[in-house]
C-alpha cells in the first residue's frame, strides 16, 4: 500500500523544495534542500557528486522530507508535508533525472546546466506521513 495519495503525488509533482534531514556520522541532522520527483511510489532525488548526503543515506538510511504546499490566501495553518523514509542510494541516472526536475523547477524548455555525468540518485521509500493537509495521517 503507497502513502502517497493523489494530493500529496500532485504536491510533488508541481515542484517544492525540499528539505532533506539525514544523519550524521556523530549522530547530529543534516539538512540539505533538493529538488524532488516521483519515480511510481517511490519520492527520488539527483546528486551529481557523493556529497554528505549521499555518504550520510549509505552509512544510515532512516531520513526525514519536509516540504510546503502552495500558501493560501487567509488559511490559519500554511500546508506542509513531513515523510519519514527510508532511503537508498543508486550510483548512475541523475543527470537524466535532474534534467527532468529542471523541467518542473525552472521552465519546460530547460535544460540541467551541469556536466553530463552519472552521479547518484536517492530513492525514498515513505515509512510515515504528516504534516498540514489532506495527506497527513490524523
Amino acid at each position: 500500500m503507497t502513502l502517497l495519495t493523489p494530493e500529496l503525488r500532485d504536491l510533488i509533482s508541481s515542484g517544492p523544495l525540499a528539505h532533506l534531514t539525514t544523519i550524521n556520522a556523530d549522530g547530529s541532522p543534516q539538512v540539505s534542500v533538493i529538488w524532488i520527483g516521483l519515480d511510481g511510489d517511490d519520492v527520488v532525488s539527483g546528486h551529481m557528486a557523493r556529497n554528505v548526503k549521499v555518504r550520510n543515506v549509505e552509512r544510515d538510511p532512516r531520513v526525514v522530507l519536509s516540504f510546503d504546499a502552495p500558501r493560501v490566501p487567509g488559511a490559519f495553518l500554511a500546508e506542509y508535508a513531513v515523510l519519514r523514509a527510508t532511503a537508498t542510494v543508486t550510483p548512475g541516472g541523475a543527470w537524466d533525472l535532474l534534467n527532468n526536475l529542471t523541467k518542473v523547477y525552472t521552465s519546460p524548455d530547460a535544460e540541467f546546466p551541469g556536466p553530463k555525468g552519472d552521479g547518484f540518485i536517492l530513492r525514498y521509500s515513505i515509512d510515515r506521513v504528516g504534516g498540514v493537509g489532506p495527506w497527513a495521517a490524523h
